[in-house]
Order: structure tokens, then C-alpha cells, then sequence
């Protein structure tokens, strides 16, 4: 069923291929400028320098942000050995050299100490608070930043290819709160020299992925355009790691008025049904979101309500 284009301009995601030069900030005010909206956010945060995947939600759909957050991201990026810098990344001064280069043989060597949990410090430019003031403003004040280590979790990483002595691509795939510019410093400190990024692309969040997305500039040349209701995509597209379920129209206002219902014959489970208690699901009536639901107990105890 296709959704008219004004109730798509209040809700809906939209993936944004983010270019370089712009922060996560500035693209969604952007977006919330062409939509004519003003609820919108977006899920995980991408550094200026970097390109790719970054969802924006907007109207309805920010009450899903949590559950994107949360999820697996995708990076390819190139490492430039021998430079350390303040940001740890190119944009960064230079502040200690090497004139080690790492082989295939020694990268391949100790890319298993960063696979599954360890422990990240995170980039002294970060937007992480320091007693009440953010990392990277401290930094560039150039005032000490002690940031503690973090557990972080490493799905997959690979060594792409080595184009010349001075530089390696990688693909990673990571949990929440994962900084690639730590793990590049961390994988030349390891190898005994040092290393910063120098190109970082971002290929999937959670259930959005490069086919999904549309370029910026793309998206503004369409700004007197019907057409660019057309790239949002539906509220729940966030959900889609979650089991679904329909419900009857009499069980759908009481959860609506944010009552608890029992799960009985008139759910009906798109997805098998959780057998986890506070397993999360996700509802609809007549096709439209509803809630996110918590199951408790063969009750279905509403979390988020949707106005769709």
C-alpha cells in the first residue's frame, strides 16, 4: 500500500550517503529544513571526515532511533602508517613519526587481538563528556583529556588490500560505541609504529545498507519535488530485527491507551513468537505501527506508542 506523500513527510527514515565535510548535525538540519520538519535525529553519528550510511528519522520515526543505535555497523577504511595525529585521523597535526612499515604477514598476525570484546580508549576528539564538557573541546584547548576505556565489541575485521607500503584498507563490523579512528591507533601502536585514518566509509547500520541510501546532493536537487517523499522509508523498516505481530481492533486501542493485553488467538504473529520473557516486538492494526511491545508473562506491556 502506498503511503501518501504528506503523512511521509512527518514520518518516515530516510539513509542519507553522507559526503565528506559534513557533520551528522549539519545533515540532519539540512533534512528537517527540506521536510519542513521539526522532530528529527539521526542514528550514529558519523565524523566529518567520513562518507556512507547515516539514517535520519524523522517525526514518528525518532522514537525508533534506540533501536537502530543499538545495532551492528559496517566500515571500510584505509589506514596511513607512520604519522600519529591529535585526532587521529587526517584532518589532525601530526604529533609523533615512525618510519616503520608494517608487512601483510605482521598485520595479518595480530588482527585476532581486536576480534570479540576488549577494552577501547576512545579518540581524545570525541564527543564523549568530561566533566560536563565535551573531549574534543577540551582537546582543542589543548587541556588533558583522560578518557577511560570502554568494552567494545569486534564482529568481523579484514584486511582488504595493501595498495603501497604506507597505507591499508580494512572492513570492520562492530557493536555500539566502536571508534575506527581508536582502532587504527591501536593497530599501529601494535604493529609498532603508528597509524590514522585517512578514508572511512560507513556500509550498513542495522537493517539500512548502501541500496537503501541516497546521496545529499541527490536529495536537495529534488527539493521542489514530489518525488523526494519518495526515498523515505517506512517507520518500522528500524524494527526489522524484531518479531511483528497484528492485532485485532479492540486489543489495538487498549494497548494504543497504553494498557497491557494478553497475548490470545487475536494476535496474530507475522514472525514466530518470542519465547523469551521482555522479548521485544513490534505491532501493527491495519497495517500501520502501533507499538513496541515488551512480552511479560503472555502480556503484551506496551514500551513506545506510535501516532501513525
Amino acid at each position: 500500500m502506498k503511503i501518501e506523500h504528506r503523512e511521509l513527510a512527518r514520518n518516515g527514515w530516510l539513509v542519507i550517503d553522507k559526503p565528506s565535510g559534513f557533520t551528522s548535525f549539519q545533515v540532519v538540519k539540512v533534512i528537517r529544513k527540506l521536510y519542513s520538519v521539526k522532530k528529527a535525529g539521526h542514528a550514529g553519528t558519523l565524523d566529518p571526515l567520513a562518507t556512507g550510511i547515516l539514517p535520519v528519522a524523522l517525526g514518528e520515526a525518532t522514537k525508533t532511533i534506540p533501536y537502530i543505535i543499538y545495532t551492528d555497523k559496517t566500515y571500510h577504511f584505509t589506514v596511513c602508517w607512520g604519522d600519529d595525529r591529535d585526532t587521529n585521523d587526517s584532518d589532525g597535526r601530526v604529533i609523533a613519526t615512525s618510519k616503520k612499515r608494517p608487512s601483510e604477514e605482521s598485520i595479518l598476525n595480530i588482527l585476532e587481538n581486536f576480534k570479540g570484546k576488549f577494552e577501547q580508549v576512545p579518540p581524545d576528539y570525541s564527543a564523549i563528556k568530561v566533566n560536563g564538557q565535551r573531549a574534543y573541546k577540551l582537546a582543542r584547548e589543548q587541556k588533558p583529556v583522560q578518557l577511560k576505556a570502554r568494552t567494545v565489541e569486534v564482529k568481523s575485521i579484514k584486511l582488504l588490500k595493501i595498495p603501497d607500503p604506507d597505507h591499508a584498507e580494512f572492513c570492520v563490523t562492530t557493536s555500539k560505541g566502536f571508534y575506527v579512528r581508536s582502532l587504527a591507533r591501536d593497530l599501529g601502536l601494535k604493529l609498532g609504529t603508528f597509524g590514522h585514518i585517512v578514508s572511512l566509509r560507513r556500509s550498513q547500520v542495522g537493517s539500512f545498507y548502501e541500496k537503501d541510501s541516497i546521496l545529499l546532493d541527490s536529495l536537495l536537487a529534488l527539493e521542489h519535488s514530489r518525488d523526494k517523499f519518495e526515498a523515505l522509508l517506512p517507520v518500522e523498516r528500524a524494527l526489522d530485527d524484531i518479531p511483528a505481530l497484528s492485532l485485532s481492533e479492540s486489543s489495538a486501542e487498549r494497548l494504543r491507551c497504553g494498557q497491557s493485553i494478553s497475548v490470545t488467538e487475536e494476535a496474530n504473529w507475522l514472525d514466530e513468537k518470542p519465547d523469551k520473557a521482555n522479548k521485544l516486538a513490534y505491532v501493527t492494526f491495519n497495517r500501520k505501527l502501533l507499538a513496541v511491545v515488551a512480552l511479560q508473562d503472555d502480556y503484551l506491556k506496551p514500551i513506545r506508542i506510535f501516532n501513525l
